[in-house]
């Protein structure tokens, strides 16, 4: 978050990625794809793109390391043998984040600070919720008494019994003991809370109506049907909330975060650029943000800086269209690899289709990179304002040369890369390496006979009759101007 983590962040697959060996018929090579899950190896057909991918990890993975995780609920798992996680009964509602924790946790590191718990390394949490079981250890209900004493609030039944022999049949009894002294005549059903020492005990209350029973309100409001999922880490000097699209369409919405007096900037994962979002809104306890993701997108709001009073909420001045320059969808020509076994000679595309679509066989079941090269005239090229190329859509990776310098690459929505560095006006050279898997050329072996299938895979999922994965640069190309923030 300080400048060094900004420097760190700039500078930093919706796709089955399949790893086999190519080789020669003749040749016994083993392969190299592993049936549990995905490894990167020089035999992948997309190897060389990987870094585009994988700064995104190092970015996101870096930035959801600062500070602390922010959860307004702990979720105990019990005490059943072997358990390493939970249920979340009854359910969070939306717009709130949760943890687990369990029995060791709690009696060791847990305590009350200004009614929430809290863990040494500055975790903290507003309501406890107990597992709908009927056991619980008496050493452990006896922490729980002293922290709801202190002022934490818990939410669950009141178990009745020990889970082990250990001191049977008294610890049966100071469990009950102890539930009476806790519960007393919250029973779930006619009385459902009760104030015990400096907190509170609930039972039989869905989670809504417990937080709003403790006034908290959700750390980011969302509208029910918005497809978005959040992680919120807090530091010192700021706020990180990491949002993300669930769905593979396009979605606007309007969060409002449990944030005041900040302004929102946002930091993009994909290409390391960060900006601020002008438009934004605030009250007396949230600031609501136009925002709008494309397909499975993600990226990160940040609150750091002081706000300058936000008053408005217009989603064009957060993430403008910018201008038209030039549409480029078609006559590309197109150069496929023809040692693995696309055509020889470069082919013209009057329109970006999908390769599987393509009569030729050698394109059809094309695995492997193809290089589409274009001109494209620009004139008088403002160099106050971005440029933009956005490639519409593709599968599975992309890198871009325009002018023979590589500017970036493209492997998720929008899929467009910045050339502002290297656009000139006149004429550009235009050159764009789209990659897809291997998984059509495994299928398209698997309609030749065994012993002309030049691949070999110890575990295909795929039958001959498969469908293929659609592949190639789809489009629409364009190049659009777009004013710096």
């Amino acid at each position: 978050m300080k400048q060094r983590g900004d420097r760190f962040f700039a500078e930093g697959i919706n796709n089955t990625l399949l790893h086999v060996n190519i080789h020669q018929p003749d040749e016994q090579v083993p392969g190299y794809n592993a049936w549990f899950g995905n490894e990167f190896n020089r035999h992948n057909t997309w190897y060389d793109y990987m870094p585009l991918f994988t700064q995104y990890l190092k970015r996101a993975n870096y930035m959801l390391q600062q500070g602390t995780y922010v959860a307004e609920v702990a979720y105990f798992i019990g005490e059943d043998a072997p358990k390493m996680t939970g249920v979340c009964d009854p359910e969070l509602p939306k717009g709130y984040s949760f943890d687990y924790i369990n029995a060791e946790v709690i009696q060791t590191r847990l305590s009350v600070q200004n009614g929430r718990l809290v863990l040494p390394d500055g975790l903290n949490y507003r309501l406890l919720v107990l597992p709908k079981q009927e056991t619980m250890r008496p050493e452990l209900l006896e922490k729980i008494k002293e922290l709801v004493l202190e002022g934490a609030v818990i939410l669950g039944p009141a178990p009745k019994y020990s889970p082990s022999l250990k001191d049977f049949p008294e610890a049966d009894d100071r469990v009950q003991q102890l539930a009476a002294e806790l519960w007393g005549e919250v029973d779930g059903e006619i009385v459902k809370s009760a104030k015990v020492g400096k907190g509170m005990v609930l039972s039989g209350m869905e989670m809504e109506e417990a937080l709003d029973l403790l006034e908290v309100r959700p750390d980011v409001k969302l509208a029910p049907d918005d497809p978005v999922m959040f992680i919120h880490r807090t530091l010192p000097e700021g706020d990180v909330y990491f949002v993300t699209n669930q769905e593979d369409h396009p979605v606007e919405f309007m969060p409002d975060f449990r944030i005041t007096g900040k302004r929102p900037e946002i930091w993009n994962p994909v290409n390391g650029t960060i900006r601020s979002l002008p438009s934004y809104q605030q009250s007396e306890d949230g600031t609501r943000v136009p925002l709008k993701l494309h397909p499975f997108e993600s990226y990160f709001i940040i609150f750091r800086h002081d706000s300058e009073n936000g008053s408005k909420v217009n989603l064009d001045e957060n993430f403008p269209d910018g201008t038209l320059l030039t549409d480029i969808s078609e006559d590309w020509t197109v150069s496929f690899n023809s040692a693995h076994r696309g055509p020889k000679h470069p082919v013209v595309f009057k329109t970006l289709d999908d390769w599987t679509l393509n009569d030729n066989d050698s394109i059809k079941f094309y695995s492997g990179t193809a290089v589409y090269r274009r001109q494209a005239q620009l004139e008088d090229v403002d160099p106050d304002e971005r440029i933009i190329l956005n490639l519409g859509n593709l599968t599975a990776m992309a890198k871009i040369k325009v002018n023979n310098v590589e500017v970036g690459g493209a492997w998720t929505a929008p899929y467009e890369v910045d050339i502002t560095s290297v656009v000139k006006s006149g004429i550009n050279e235009i050159e764009v390496l789209v990659v897809n898997n291997w998984m059509n050329r495994l299928i398209g072996d698997m309609n030749l006979p065994e012993s002309e299938r030049p691949l070999w895979s110890p575990v295909i999922d795929h039958t001959a009759d498969t469908p293929l994965q659609p592949s190639g640069l789809f489009g629409p190309v364009v190049l659009k101007s777009v004013i710096p923030f």
